[in-house]
């Protein structure tokens, strides 16, 4: 392949693809046909399952630019393969954002657009261009007959467009608006006058219909695509075989389970699309205003919305139809579709600020609180006299923030686990085993000279047996079953697949306000700051001294909050802050407004018993003196919204009669301070907030500035934040208390003793951070923590590390103070060390770390307990490192902000049971972090009833498989009904109550291995086999050394009846062609029956990780149920059984033989699976995973709970004469720093980058 034909797609971008252009073929679609006839169709088949290969059988390659077909693969670790036609459609123009009067083509420049390919020039191989969507576009050219036709290639990929870029050379995506790149003066200036009726037909040829559209397929549709799946198409052939061997009884049943499935799979699937249909249409199709550039205001549908038109938000508000930014008047929003807050949010106008400083490139994440969001609800409208809500669309259709979300769920990536990756090549292993018995049996068939017709039949059915078709059926009970239990706790499930790896979590992620502690904040006091000194803390500031104060009107400005239906609503810290101060908000009225110039939205007042009192007597001239003064109420000018990234909100306001305007800005208190004069931040500034923030205490700093006379509203309205928040007094703290969940401290105690990390991700303060994680048990008292502060490149100085204590102020901390000792308890191999020492970090640190310490990093993650500040996508980066170093991790957190890192976990669990947990795999009704071990607990059973299962079935098969190769060196083998019995009245209940095991109700410190092809699994695996193998086998030679053992006849009777054949019974006997009836076949059956139910029994384990089978009472009566029945008809032969199931009669003292062979090869499998697996290798290879040195590490149970100590504890010493390196990732590491003597890195010391290594210097 050649470099220039292969081609990148969205680089760097999580759907980051690989292009490689083709041709379609003549000949070769022509030989294809040829080999599809000749296969039967198959070969069809296999093309669809293999996209790739389908391609380069029918086309040749050729560059992107010509190509016809396009053939995308993945660059993600799946490597998936996708293919899309390429489309061609003529346009009157080439650029979506050009008017059509300034994009005249002439054939001197055939390339004005990036976009545009000369109609004059043959595209692809010479097929016609042809319109999109047909009539629109052929209508418009009809209208501009004038204009040059372009033609503009593209495909379709999961519902997003790539258009044929001529100046990058590739394909792109069209997203919106901000292609351009807009200034945010430019949209205000260029964008906010609206679209013609011309530009906007014709931007919708490139940008489509704006509407999510998740079409529900047909039933026929979808029934085609689950029939066509592999796993039916090898039951069809199965089904087929069976037919051919006459063997209808079974193959009946298969076709009836196959229908069953077949029906519930549509039906779920269907009921999915219509579900997410219904929640994608649901106002998503309304009528809206827009303006036109002549600044008429028409109607439209929504579906005709295109980026740049401008859309008029009514007052009453609307669900929006697309995403767009608002350029005049402001918005109250609920986003919780999108972020999981059911907090309003209010969006205000984005800043029309002086082109050239301040004046930055219009983004959705920087300036999503300018912004509304599609899906999202506008609840109110806020706007000024004669002056109408106005946002211009900048995306529509699946660009938008909604359509991306939908087409995670539609597009979803495959689930990466062992355990899966582990069975396909368990497969493998049983079809190599299939192929042994194929050569076998066609070899001795030929020998025998059997006829070709039954060569064919009796080798291809050692397949069917091998492989077992019920086998993906059998693997999903044991999820179904999980999901049903977690449904029933309050836990719902949109990923089932996910459930078992949960079973595998050794790492959780917590968010902290709202999931570890209280949503609610409790305001605990106030500390106000006069010429720069501190006062002594307050209770309140509802007093009337207060009332008039900065700060005090800093508390009632400096929010976001609104009234909705007359109650006041907004994020639960301003509501805490603003009651606090007894104010009273109201919206403003059109009187009220006129007093401010008509200018003021929203007025705060102070209650009017903080007032003065009024005067006693007065006169008329001073009661209208006192009522001025007394009016005292400040109007909200603007608003300069929370950001997270800036971690501050400011407003200016005015007071009543005041000519100039005051900003006031509250926020992070190192953030405030910066912004802050120096010499009105206190000289303790830094104590105090730290004895503060040690406690636990979420503390906000505030400020004010007095502004300039000559601002007036108008400059206000467009003036940067930046010219506002700065050169700010320093006000005071307010200090607010968020406390504890009462059920954090308990769980977190039960992950830890279960050798479960915990680990604290928030956007609060640090020291607040690891506060309320010493609170709750995430850090141990006498534990150290370690804060890293990394610094990036600046003033020619590479990025930085430097290191501190959090208890001790870094000036005046010693190592020597600390004493950090790596203890090891059994040798350095095995890393047992006691926690001592955590690592925090907040965003930037963690940011800086990432880009240039990603060596570094490592180290980290593996200690880091506290990161705050983290930015939502600073929180899915740090998911990934912990993945890196081969965590399994589990991310709870309530909704908001935490989508992406909930999706990117291996088990992400929301507490919010809004719409945005569809982003998360589950989901929790209970609003506290209990359903935690809950999941992990059902995830471990789950896991283990998979294993369980999945060896049962291979069981199953080898012990059939077994039996029928060896009936086949005597020609004959097993009958019809006793396949039937077989497969029906044994598997299939075993298999479908051996699943209802429920989880243990403790988490242990140990877990469950995470694929098949591990030693224990193995090991039972293979001893099982070789068990069964040896006593059928015994079996088998057995019977033939018996002294009455002769070949059997319908005259055979070595029962010793008396009875005699006469000769008309002798005619009704049929003779058995298939030579069925044999003492070999007899006594192969009973003892393979038993085998059945004895591996199933020693399969179904039980703790730690599943109740005791006993406990599970379907399991229980069936599994006894069968013995019984089949302890019956060993000792107590029934004819009609007997003639049912071609069973022969043979002598009771083999009947009892068979039952010794039976119970011997009980006591064998019992034996070796129970003790040898369960105790000695449990023990040596689970040692080796467990995380004794990253978490709390009580001595581990014993995996079994029926074992002997004295046998456990002799057997102990195993487990210190392995000498493997470690598996995962994060024990390599740690290994390696427990014997590095300069790990952990000490305070006052920095750590540089360098190119090759980094450095380690002592600060003076």
């Amino acid at each position: 392949m050649e470099k220039e034909d292969l081609k990148l797609l969205n680089k760097g971008e999580e759907e980051e693809m690989e292009l490689h252009g083709y041709r379609l073929c003549r000949w070769r679609l022509a030989l294809l046909g040829f080999g599809v006839l000749c296969t039967g169709g198959f070969l069809l088949l296999l093309l669809y399952w293999m996209p790739e290969w389908c391609v380069k059988s029918t086309c040749t390659r050729t560059t992107a630019r010509d190509a016809e077909v396009v053939l995308l693969r993945s660059t993600d670790e799946f490597r998936r393969w996708f293919l899309a036609r390429v489309q061609v459609m003529l346009a009157p123009g080439s650029n979506p954002f050009h008017s059509l009067e300034t994009q005249t083509t002439s054939p001197s420049s055939p390339h004005s657009s990036p976009f545009s390919t000369p109609a004059a020039s043959p595209v692809a191989n010479g097929h016609t261009p042809h319109p999109s969507d047909g009539g629109p576009a052929q209508e418009l050219m009809t209208r501009f007959s004038d204009y040059q036709p372009t033609q503009i290639r593209y495909f379709t990929f999961h519902s997003t467009k790539y258009y044929w870029n001529h100046e990058l050379q590739n394909f792109q995506v069209l997203i919106g608006l901000e292609d351009m790149q807009p200034k945010c003066s430019t949209i205000h200036k260029e964008h906010s006058t609206g679209l013609t009726r011309n530009q906007q037909e014709y931007r919708k040829l490139f940008f489509g219909v704006n509407e999510i559209a998740v079409k529900v397929p047909s039933v026929f549709k979808l029934l085609i695509k689950e029939v066509l799946n592999p796993f039916y198409i090898f039951q069809l052939f199965s089904v087929i075989l069976w037919s051919a061997d006459e063997y209808y009884y079974y193959a009946v049943a298969i076709v009836f389970m196959s229908v069953v499935s077949i029906a519930t799979s549509l039906y779920t699937i269907k009921k999915q699309y219509i579900m997410l249909h219904d929640m994608v249409t649901a106002h998503s199709i309304v009528r809206v205003s827009v303006c036109r550039t002549n600044k008429d205001i028409e109607e439209i549908l929504s579906t005709d919305l295109v980026p740049g038109d401008v859309m008029v938000i009514p007052n009453n508000g609307t669900i929006m139809p697309c995403d767009a930014v608002l350029v005049s008047g402001t918005c109250i929003v609920n986003e919780s579709m999108l972020t999981g807050e059911s907090v309003p949010v209010t969006k205000t106008n984005l800043p029309n600020s002086v082109e050239g400083e301040g004046d930055d490139a219009y983004n959705t994440e920087e300036h999503k609180r300018h912004t509304l969001f599609c899906g999202t609800n506008v609840i109110q409208t806020r706007f000024y006299t004669d002056e109408l809500v106005k946002a211009v669309v900048v995306r529509t259709g699946f660009s938008t923030a909604k359509g991306q979300l939908v087409r995670s769920i539609l597009y979803p990536k495959p689930t990466d686990f062992k355990l899966y990756r582990d069975a396909y090549l368990f497969l493998l292993c049983l079809v190599a085993v299939a192929g042994i018995g194929f050569i076998y049996s066609i070899v001795l068939s030929i020998i025998n000279k059997v006829p070709a017709k039954t060569i064919i039949i009796e080798s291809l059915d050692i397949i069917t047996i091998t492989v077992p078709p019920a086998l993906p059926a059998a693997m999903t009970a044991g999820i179904v079953y999980a999901q049903r239990r977690l449904k029933q706790s309050g836990i719902f499930c949109i990923s089932p697949q996910r459930i078992n790896i949960c079973g595998q979590i050794n790492l959780f992620c917590f968010d902290k306000t709202g999931t570890l502690t209280e949503d609610g904040l409790d305001l605990w006091g106030v500390q106000r700051v006069e010429n720069s000194s501190f006062h002594l803390s307050e209770e309140n500031a509802y007093k009337e001294n207060l009332v008039k104060s900065q700060f005090v009107a800093c508390m009632a400005t400096c929010h976001s909050l609104t009234k909705i239906e007359g109650q006041l609503s907004g994020d639960p810290l301003d509501l805490k802050m603003f009651e606090a101060t007894g104010w009273i908000l109201e919206e403003a009225t059109e009187e009220e407004t006129s007093l401010h110039n008509r200018i003021m939205p929203t007025v705060v007042r102070p209650p009017k018993q903080l007032l003065p009192p009024e005067p006693a007597s007065s006169s008329e001239r001073d009661m209208e003196l006192y009522e001025l003064s007394s009016a005292y109420e400040i109007g909200i000018v603007r608003q300069f919204p929370f950001s997270s990234a800036l971690q501050r909100m400011s407003v200016v306001a005015r007071l009543l009669g005041e000519k100039r305007m005051d900003a006031y800005m509250k926020g992070a208190p190192e953030v405030v301070a910066s912004l802050c004069k120096n010499e009105t931040v206190p000289e303790d500034f830094a104590e105090v907030l730290e004895d503060y923030t040690k406690q636990g205490f979420r503390v906000i700093a505030l400020a004010h500035r007095r502004l300039e006379s000559k601002l007036s509203w108008h400059k206000v309205q467009n003036i940067s934040r930046d010219h506002i928040e700065t050169n700010m007094e320093f006000l005071g703290l307010i200090i607010m208390q968020n406390k504890l969940k009462n059920e954090t401290p308990g769980i977190l105690q039960d992950l830890h003793r279960a050798n479960i990390r915990t680990v604290m991700v928030t956007g609060d303060n640090m020291l607040t951070a690891i506060s309320v994680a010493r609170d709750c048990g995430m850090i141990p008292p006498d534990d150290t923590v370690i804060i890293a502060d990394a610094h990036p490149p600046q003033y020619g100085q590479p990025a930085r590390i430097t290191w501190r204590y959090a208890d001790k102020p870094s000036k005046t901390s010693r190592y020597e103070e600390v004493n950090i000792t790596l203890e090891d308890v059994c040798d350095a191999d095995e890393p047992k060390s006691k926690e001592q020492y955590h690592f925090a970090m907040n965003g930037k640190s963690f940011a800086t770390i990432l880009e240039h310490f990603p060596d570094m990093l490592q180290k980290l993650v593996l200690r880091g307990t506290v990161f705050a500040r983290m930015a939502p996508d600073q929180k899915t980066q740090l998911i990934e490192a912990l993945q890196g170093v081969d965590y399994y991790v589990g991310m709870c957190g309530d909704g908001a902000n935490d989508c992406g890192a909930l999706k990117r976990a291996h088990g992400g669990i929301s507490l919010s049971e809004l719409e945005a947990s569809v982003a998360s795999p589950f989901t929790s009704r209970t609003p506290n972090i209990s359903c935690v071990p809950n999941l992990i607990r059902e995830g471990r059973a789950a896991l283990i009833t998979s294993f369980c299962v999945f060896k049962f079935m291979a069981l199953y098969s080898i012990i059939q498989y077994i039996s029928v190769t060896l009936l086949y060196s005597i020609l004959s083998n097993l009958g019809d009904l006793q396949f039937l019995f077989i497969d029906i009245a044994i598997i299939l209940i075993i298999v479908f109550t051996m699943s209802l095991n429920p989880a243990w109700k403790d988490l242990v410190p140990r877990r469950p291995p995470s694929g098949l092809i591990s030693g224990p699994l193995l090991f039972s695996v293979l001893t099982q086999i070789l068990i069964c193998l040896g006593f059928q086998i015994i079996t088998f030679v057995w019977v033939q050394k018996q002294a009455w053992y002769t070949v059997w006849t319908p005259f055979t009777d070595v029962c010793n009846h008396s009875t005699q054949l006469n000769v008309s019974e002798l005619n009704n006997t049929e003779l058995d062609e298939h030579n069925i009836q044999n003492f070999e076949n007899t006594s192969l059956f009973y003892v393979s029956s038993f085998q059945y139910l004895i591996v199933a029994v020693v399969f179904s384990k039980g703790k730690p990780f599943r109740q005791p089978s006993y406990k599970n009472w379907p399991f229980v009566l069936s599994t006894v149920g069968l013995y019984i029945f089949l302890l019956f008809i060993l000792f107590h032969p029934v004819e009609s059984i007997d003639e049912t199931l071609e069973i022969v009669c043979v002598p009771f003292e083999w009947r009892v033989k068979l039952f010794l062979i039976i119970l011997v090869n009980a006591a064998v499998s019992v034996l070796v699976e129970t003790f040898i697996l369960d105790i000695v290798l449990w023990k040596l290879v689970f040692s080796r995973d467990k995380q004794g040195n990253f978490g709390v590490s009580p001595a581990a149970p014993t995996p079994q709970g029926g074992i002997d100590l004295r046998i456990y504890e002799r057997l102990s010493w195993l487990s210190c004469l392995r000498k493997r390196a470690p598996k995962a990732r994060y024990m390599y590491l740690a290994k390696e720093l427990m014997v590095d003597p300069d790990w952990p890195p000490r305070p006052t010391t920095t750590t540089e980058a360098n190119s090759s290594t980094y450095e380690m210097r002592i600060n003076s």
